[in-house]
This record gives C-alpha cells, structure tokens and sequence, in this order.
C-alpha cells in the first residue's frame, strides 16, 4: 500500500508540475494531494514538499488552517479568467462555455470564500 501512496503523490507533483505551466491544469490542489499522499507513504517525499521553497509555504498555511494566500487567489483567477477567455477566442460551442462557466465559477467562489493569509 505504500509503494501505491507514493505513486499516487508522485503522479500528483507531475501534474502539478505542468499545471505550473498549463492553465488548465490547477497546481495547488495537485500539491495538496501529493502532501496527503506522502503522508501516508514516505516521510522523506513529505518532508520535501512541505520544505519546498515555492509550494510548502502554501500547503502548510491550508494544513494548518485552510487559508489560501491572496497573491495564490489572485493567480488563480488570472489563470480561470485566461482559460475562458481563450476558449471564447477559439469560438468554443455555447454549451462548452456554459460548462466551463457554471464549473469555473463554483471553483472562484470556493477559492474565495476560504480565509486569506
């Protein structure tokens, strides 16, 4: 079972990896993942990701209190805003917008209505 874990938070820091570069592709919930993950599996892989200079720093603050950073909140609806202003560029069907709306917008209201720090 634990070769199973940190495979899965392995899987979780690649994805977040190209989710750095990809907008479509959300980073931070991928780290939060891979942290639940490395937990479960390996002290060092946890460790590592809870040390990482650029992504621990945002996993503690939400494992300790749930709170999202403004500047992370912020980058965030650039990358939503992004997204669907390129799909309105490509002239996406009505029904393509209207998902990714609806689904985009529950994800912005999650995102903040948690605490900021």
């Amino acid at each position: 079972m634990q070769y199973l874990w940190a495979g899965l938070g392995l899987a979780c820091v690649a994805l977040a990896m190209v989710g750095v570069v990809l907008p479509l592709l959300p980073t931070v919930p991928f780290l939060l993942l891979a942290a639940f993950f490395f937990a479960r599996s390996s002290s060092r892989l946890h460790n590592w990701l809870l040390t990482h200079q650029t992504f621990g720093p945002l996993i503690v603050d939400w494992q300790n209190s749930g709170v999202i950073r403004s500047g992370a909140k912020k980058a965030a609806t650039l990358s939503v805003a992004a997204v669907f202003g390129l799909s309105v560029l490509l002239s996406m069907p009505s029904h393509v917008l209207i998902i990714q709306a609806v689904v985009l917008s529950g994800v912005m209201l999650f995102i903040w209505t948690r605490p900021s720090g």
